[in-house]
């Protein structure tokens, strides 16, 4: 059920400079789908940071019913290689952005500010969200001062040639425009899970996110409160990204348009997608996090562009599970499930307890990627620093987690994702480019309906609003990877993944998409539009 990648070869540099990028395919392996860019000049020393934990962001103020924040985007420069400074596009002025923590029940207002000298969309993923505060990918906050998105960037009926997109660009219906700030009404009628935000504008999420624009918000209520669950220091995000450094210290991504302004996509070499040879956790390379011997539960976030992991412990405990997977996407499932190694793709999140009392104090041990080589399979590593007093559990039983019957959906469809036809963009979505104007699916709110995701490489979908259930991977039933509530599901090479859906509360147009940016960038996404 696995696919060719392409094979490694070497390709000229980014666009205007004169280095050469080395691009390696799937190395050899059938796991993953994208290019890889080398970097260039002196890299950190693995494992010599310290893990840096996001800040918590504060509220403005807090009403009734409601925490009011604001997020203001900027460029700022952040020390990740030795000796040198990285300009990145921050949400509150860091990288990652702060994480905003809710309450189920009580709504979060998010004000973005755009102090950028680009345009953005932000997208709460995962987030059961109204349809105008869900970051659909036309609906611009334009830079402070900005009357009108971009002239050539495919928004707002502008036309230009890109050979990459099939020819002339397709006209498009504006989107909900506005210049400066755009609060975004979060309701959090939802469970207890690891959702987070991103940029998600059309076109140019794949290099927008690149440069930093991504962060976690937790929901958080008192089921999961009572689970007594590991808290406080011993509850640690984990959020995940390849990039690459040129010598300068910038960030290495083969935009066609450096500027973000005019021509959207990648060099063609790098339409499979954009791998980075140093990983990222929290924004530091290769870090380190001394722990107790006891138990830590991780909240991991695959926040790469393109990059798989299969993320794995070295040396495995002596004795006991390696993780315990208490939650997924859509947050806590039924019961914990003991896993070997937490693969994930782009988007994806896994909630994990792992238990350092298995191991002597004084052990080194590591996180590393199986699906990586060079830099990419080596992640964090934990020292087992002390022993220390765990009142922490881990229950038999986590949630009521309701299961959606096969037999209450009223139709199916299918949405084939695979490469684009002659004249056509690079990737497609049921044989067609996205276009913002076209409605491919109107499910009604409340029913239950069973979608057939068909790849042709590995595709990571996404679909927004709801989460869904996996029921199905070809004539199996669903992976050990794939349980829960999910918002994200790997589809592999030459696979058809079955998944229950079923919309609710929200009237409205959102869209599924490869999440894959380059793939999404490159009109891999459909919308469907909700309704009563």
């Amino acid at each position: 059920m696995t696919g060719r990648g392409r094979t490694r070869r070497e390709v000229l540099g980014l666009a205007g400079g004169a280095a050469a990028l080395l691009a390696g395919g799937c190395g050899g392996t059938r796991e993953r789908t994208g290019e890889l860019v080398r970097s260039a000049g002196p890299l950190p020393e693995p494992f010599t940071t310290p893990l840096p934990v996001p800040r918590v962001l504060e509220p403005l103020r807090r009403t009734a019913d409601a925490d009011v924040h604001e997020v203001v985007q900027r460029v700022v420069r952040v020390g990740i290689v030795p000796g040198r400074s990285t300009e990145v596009f921050g949400y509150g002025g860091t990288f990652p952005g702060p994480t905003i923590v809710s309450e189920r029940g009580r709504a979060t207002l998010v004000t973005h500010v755009n102090e950028l000298p680009v345009p953005t969309v932000a997208h709460l993923h995962g987030g059961h969200t109204p349809a105008d505060s869900d970051g659909f990918p036309t609906d611009l906050l334009l830079p402070a001062g900005a009357a009108a998105p971009p002239a050539g960037a495919g928004h707002g009926g502008a036309h230009h040639e890109d050979p990459q997109h099939g020819g002339p660009r397709r006209a498009s219906t504006a989107g909900d425009l506005a210049a400066g700030r755009r609060e975004h009404t979060y309701p959090m009628q939802q469970r207890a899970a690891t959702l987070w935000y991103h940029d998600h504008r059309m076109d140019f999420t794949g290099p927008a996110v690149h440069r930093g624009l991504f962060g976690l918000h937790l929901v958080r209520d008192e089921e999961e409160a009572r689970l007594g669950l590991p808290s406080g220091a011993r509850e640690v995000p984990l959020l995940i990204a390849d990039r690459s450094f040129a010598e300068d210290g910038s960030f290495r991504y083969p935009a066609l348009d450096p500027t973000m302004l005019a021509t959207p996509g990648v060099q063609p070499e790098f339409s499979e997608g954009v791998l980075g040879d140093v990983v990222l956790v929290n924004g530091a390379a290769w870090p380190v996090l001394d722990v107790d011997a006891a138990r830590y539960r991780f909240r991991v976030l695959n926040a790469s562009n393109a990059r798989r992991y299969d993320l794995r412990l070295s040396p495995p405990p002596p004795s006991g599970p390696r993780f315990v997977q208490v939650g997924s996407d859509g947050g806590l499932l039924a019961r914990p499930v003991e896993l070997g190694s937490v693969r994930l793709a782009p988007g994806e999140r896994f909630d994990v307890v792992v238990d350092f009392a298995r191991y002597p104090v004084g052990t080194e041990v590591d996180l590393v990627n199986g699906l990586g080589d060079g830099g990419s399979a080596q992640v964090l590593r934990f020292r087992v620093v002390r022993r220390a007093r765990d009142d922490s559990t881990v229950p038999a039983r986590l949630s009521e987690v309701e299961v959606l019957a096969e037999s209450a959906a009223v139709r199916t469809r299918e949405f084939r994702f695979s490469r684009g036809g002659p004249g056509q963009p690079h990737w497609v979505l049921g044989g067609r480019p996205y276009d913002p104007a076209r409605v491919d699916a109107d499910p009604v709110l409340g029913q239950v309906e069973r979608w057939r995701l068909r790849s042709d490489v590995h595709h990571p979908v996404h679909v927004h609003l709801d989460p869904f259930q996996v029921v199905r991977r070809g004539s199996r039933r669903r992976g050990p990877w794939d349980g829960g509530w999910k918002d994200t599901v790997d589809v592999r090479p030459g696979e058809v993944v079955e998944v229950l859906v079923r919309f609710t509360d929200h009237a409205g147009r959102f869209v599924l998409h490869c999440h894959n940016l380059e793939h999404e960038d490159m009109m891999m996404m459909a919308n469907f539009q909700t309704r009563a």
